[in-house]
């Protein structure tokens, strides 16, 4: 009997899981495991949560619908709670399993967890194997070598849409052949360590975690409301559901594929056209690509002050009460505290609103970018370690963005983007 555990981490979905099929197809029996890694929830170098409550709920939400959706196929998914270099080879040997499974990680902490687990399964002669599943683009089918990427966006962008092919999605497997695994055991908020939330009546969607949601908030931006038309001219807005596609936070936990995003869509601009707004979508997913290829590139360069670009910025001394009045939105900048209240309510921000907050906090208020990255990680829903630290080494001027300082002129930006006062009435009437 040959029995394979497949580890899920930020590939929380059945559809185009290539870790998956493969592990089904090579197995007699397989054990789906999820592990909270208790290093997740611990206080960071900065003094914030790694994982949030918004964040935590969300995850909890995505696990638990695997779970009922792997159990629709006759399977089912293990639940541990520690650290996965102790818990992984437990389940390896309580099942006597000659092979994990799971998704490649890049970024600098994963990649060390990963080798971790990876030197316990040597020791139990047990084989781990790794795939790529979390991009639009296959690493291997760009058409430069990781070390070669261009370090501007742009030249990747027109070399790879030019020269390279999306392969096509893994079905969702039809069964799932697996021992008896018995009812699913979450931990709570509380045994995370965590808060328990409320959900903010003014927050921009009620964001459930899992597959079956991702699908359905798919289907709804494209097919049922037709608002992907207009994303390119909708995109900056900052109020309602549906001024962007929201689906980051089902990206971040890959409960949605960025292939399937892309196949659907071409399915749509088959029956209702494609315009600059459709492609649009397919840009900002290059954007994500090319966060993950550049942090397999740089590896822990993006987690430092001088980014990779190892320039010096110009930063003031650590100040706590600078930085508290930005994370709790009274800096007096009413654009920037509207924006810093939606985030500290609703665990979300929308994508001008992030521009803004990171460019005051780097510019303005001229502290280390690296104590905004880290309050985001903590806080955002969508949370997604490349995107996130690439992001905001762009803002500080230390990344990909080949103007160096971005600055925003902050009272320009509201009166561009929020003429009406609209979304700062919205958040800071209460205060």
């Amino acid at each position: 009997m040959k029995r394979a555990i497949v580890w899920f981490k930020t590939d929380l979905r059945l559809h185009d899981n290539e870790t998956l099929i493969k592990a089904i197809a090579q197995s007699d029996e397989i054990i789906p495991v999820y592990c909270f890694d208790e290093t997740q929830f611990q206080v960071t170098e900065y003094g914030f949560q790694k994982t949030g409550s918004f964040r935590a709920k969300f995850l909890l939400e995505s696990v638990a619908n695997l779970d009922k959706n792997l159990r629709e196929l006759g399977s089912g998914l293990i639940v541990l709670k520690g650290n996965p270099e102790i818990e992984i080879p437990k389940i390896v040997q309580e099942y006597k399993a000659y092979k994990v499974y799971a998704k490649r990680e890049v970024a600098y902490e994963e990649k060390q967890k990963e080798s971790l687990v990876q030197s316990e399964l040597f020791k139990l002669r047990c084989e781990f194997e790794t795939f790529s599943t979390s991009t639009l683009y296959h690493a291997e089918d760009l058409p430069f070598s990781i070390k070669d990427i261009p370090d501007m966006f742009t030249n990747f962008r027109k070399k790879t849409e030019k020269d390279a092919t999306i392969r096509n999605v893994f079905k969702k497997p039809t069964a799932v052949k697996s021992p008896e695994i018995s009812k699913i055991s979450l931990p709570t908020l509380k045994d995370l360590g965590l808060n328990s939330i409320s959900t903010d009546s003014r927050a921009v969607l009620p964001f459930k975690g899992g597959e079956t949601e991702a699908i359905l908030r798919l289907k709804h931006y494209f097919f049922e409301t037709k608002s992907i038309s207009n994303y390119k001219e909708t995109r900056n807005g900052m109020i309602g559901a549906d001024y962007s596609s929201k689906f980051s936070a089902w990206l971040a936990l890959g409960s949605l594929s960025p292939r399937e995003i892309y196949f659907e869509l071409k399915k749509y601009e088959a029956q209702f056209g494609s315009n600059d707004s459709t492609y649009w979508l397919v840009f900002e997913l290059l954007w994500r690509d090319y966060f993950r290829f550049m942090m397999k590139k740089h590896h822990f360069k993006f987690f430092q002050q001088n980014g990779i670009q190892n320039k010096g910025i110009t930063i003031n001394k650590h100040n706590i009460l600078a930085l508290q009045s930005w994370i709790d939105g009274q800096t007096g900048v009413d654009f920037v505290d509207a924006n810093m209240l939606e985030l500290k309510f609703t665990g979300f921000m929308s994508n001008r609103g992030r521009q803004n907050v990171a460019s005051y906090l780097c510019n303005d208020l001229k502290l280390d970018w690296r104590y905004g990255a880290a309050y985001f990680e903590q806080q955002l829903i969508d949370y997604d370690v490349c995107s996130n630290w690439g992001n905001w080494a762009y803002l500080a001027g230390v990344g990909n963005d080949p103007r160096g300082n971005r600055y925003f002129n902050i009272e320009k930006q509201a009166q561009d983007y929020d003429k009406d006062k609209d979304y700062r009435k919205l958040w800071l009437t209460d205060f």
